[in-house]
């Protein structure tokens, strides 16, 4: 990887500006055939004076309304021109704007918008005159810093298909996604050249990251290889597919085209307090969509995305102070091990500058958001959504004092139901199935198939209900049920109870086989530091709160939880032996 000056505390160019939106219609999801749906755009007529007022004032609030700078619109027109309201046009759009602002600083150094454009310009025409251009499918196996933003403008330049690559696959499962996914080359970090080697030996292979020389093709080498003027224009609008967690079985592919325009941006702007030029710290797996739609959201914006390649918390908190950072977008177990760094360490950092802590990928358990809060003061929002809808609601601090479990309210454009099983829409209060319709409802995995939808909205697989002031709980997977003596029991309703006990720190719920039963709850709980709460008083302080049936048969304490890199918990690792599996 190239040396670049070392980080430094940022102070990116204030400037703000309109860069190219094209006003944004709204969104329907239509049904096609039983499976199928789509996101269209109905004309611009269709919007209603208000509906335009709000997103004046939404734009406005961003900072995204200035003009830009005289002796730039040239650059920005030639830019807009050539590229488009592409994903690649986004990166020449603020290399357009404001050329010399950072847009990546990672452990290695900075990167300005107007050389990330020119590098970028170079890797993807060194990479067309090798063979791999439009519609070619290319992995992206790194970890969170600048190689990875330069594979993806690279590979949208070209109109590939970007297929993000989880950094904790084992070689089985990384061959399998490979394959399905006909995948012809392969961007990665040297550290996972072992994996790839046993997965796939046979795509082309570029080297990101590297800790010395390598024998490989780097970015590097193509950035100086190709000519730094912008590539030709590809005929198709290159695609990120971005994979399910599988946490359950195989991941699958769900495909961005990138064509829903700025009215989904708009919808989380106008939830969250982004503006342009600001710095954040993404400390979510870039792979993710969570990372990854911040990213795509920063670059919007024109914001300074600060990376690292492994989360560390005492790291995180120094990234903030250092570079004086408005944001951080995290996954609830990140936000678990902030606020346990002791407090004398904390101390040192000053993270005052946070104005917004973003954070998705799994639930947030029992009072880690006001616990954080407390801390940091009232700067949590917190998501829900799926990779295969994209988002369907946002709680915002208000929300989180009031409910510390809620996933919060509905998003402008989004509409949710909660249905029984006989599709059935059902009343305030009552649990059932999550149906999600918006903007960003994909249409469908890579290998054909297909979430359930009905009467066009689409299944998230969750379960959950609404409360009385409209804010949506989620209370864990259909397929986590638990049917124990004939009684229907979520294993999030048990692990929130669980996290409220002082002596636990950590904790998930399982069911396991049994022969009176037909299955038992089995809880494995982490304990809190300094504390050793027993089997029997865990049990106790469950049956003191919840119906007997819904009591852990058997509590198991161990030292960690086995979680994927967006920190969802991997229930298949657990239960039945006493210990992790």
């Amino acid at each position: 990887m190239r040396a670049r000056e070392a980080p430094h505390a940022l102070d990116p160019d204030a400037s703000r500006s309109h860069d190219g939106v094209v006003w944004p219609g709204r969104f329907s999801v239509t049904e096609v055939g039983e499976r199928r749906v789509r996101a269209r755009v109905p004309p611009l007529h269709a919007m209603t004076p208000a509906e335009l007022l709000a997103d004046v004032r939404v734009l406005v609030r961003a900072g995204l309304l200035r003009p830009p700078r005289p002796d730039r619109v040239w650059a920005l027109g030639r830019a807009l021109g050539h590229w488009g309201s592409t994903l690649a046009g986004g990166f020449a759009v603020n290399a357009a704007l404001y050329p010399d602002r950072l847009a990546v600083v990672d452990e290695r150094g900075v990167l300005a918008y107007g050389e990330l454009h020119r590098r970028t310009n170079a890797q993807a025409n060194a990479l067309r005159a090798r063979g791999i251009g439009e519609g070619a499918s290319v992995g992206v196996l790194c970890r969170n810093h600048s190689g990875f933003v330069e594979a993806t403008a690279t590979l949208a330049k070209l109109g590939a298909d970007t297929v993000g690559l989880n950094t904790g696959f084992a070689a089985p499962q990384l061959g399998e996604v490979l394959e399905r996914e006909r995948v012809v080359a392969v961007v990665h970090d040297e550290e996972f050249a072992p994996v790839l080697d046993a997965a796939a030996s046979d795509v082309v292979r570029v080297v990101a990251w590297h800790d010395g020389r390598s024998d490989r093709p780097t970015l590097d080498d193509l950035a100086k290889a190709g000519d730094p003027d912008d590539p030709p224009r590809p005929s198709r609008v290159g695609r990120t597919i971005i994979l399910t967690s599988g946490t359950t079985g195989t991941p699958k592919g769900a495909p961005r085209e990138h064509r829903s325009g700025i009215g989904p941006a708009l919808a989380l702007l106008s939830a969250l307090p982004m503006r342009s030029g600001e710095v954040s710290v993404i400390a979510a797996p870039l792979f993710h969509s969570w990372g990854f739609g911040h990213l795509a959201l920063g670059l919007l914006l024109g914001s300074t995305a600060v990376l690292r390649r492994r989360f560390d918390p005492v790291e995180t908190l120094a990234a903030v102070a250092a570079h004086r950072a408005q944001g951080l977008v995290a996954v609830p177990v990140m936000l678990r091990r902030i606020v346990a760094v002791p407090e004398s360490v904390r101390a040192e950092y000053d993270t005052t500058s946070l104005r917004y802590v973003a954070v998705s990928g799994s639930a947030l358990p029992g009072r880690l958001a006001p616990d954080f809060m407390d801390v940091f003061g009232d700067v949590v929002f917190n998501l829900y959504g799926s990779t295969e809808v994209a988002y369907g609601t946002l709680a915002d601090p208000a929300d989180l004092r009031a409910a510390p479990n809620t996933a919060g309210r509905p998003l402008r454009g989004t509409t949710i139901e909660i249905r029984d099983e006989h599709d059935a829409a059902l009343p305030t209060g009552a649990r059932g199935a999550i149906f999600v319709g918006g903007p960003m409802v994909f249409a469908g995995y890579t290998d054909g198939g297909m979430k359930t939808v009905s009467r066009g909205l689409m299944s998230t697989g969750d379960v959950g209900h609404f409360d009385e002031e409209g804010r949506l709980f989620v209370e864990g997977r259909e397929d986590d049920m638990i049917v124990s003596g004939g009684e229907n029991v979520f294993p999030g309703e048990v692990e929130h109870l669980l996290l409220e006990h002082p002596g636990v720190a950590d904790a998930a719920v399982v069911g396991v086989s049994d022969t009176e039963f037909g299955q038992r709850l089995e809880a494995y709980v982490v304990a809190a530091p300094g504390a050793s709460p027993t089997a029997d008083d865990l049990r106790t302080f469950v049956r003191d709160h919840l119906a007997r049936h819904k009591v852990p048969r058997e509590v198991v304490l161990v030292d960690e939880l086995p979680r994927n890199p967006t920190g969802k918990v991997v229930r298949r690792l657990l239960g039945g032996s006493g210990r992790p599996a």
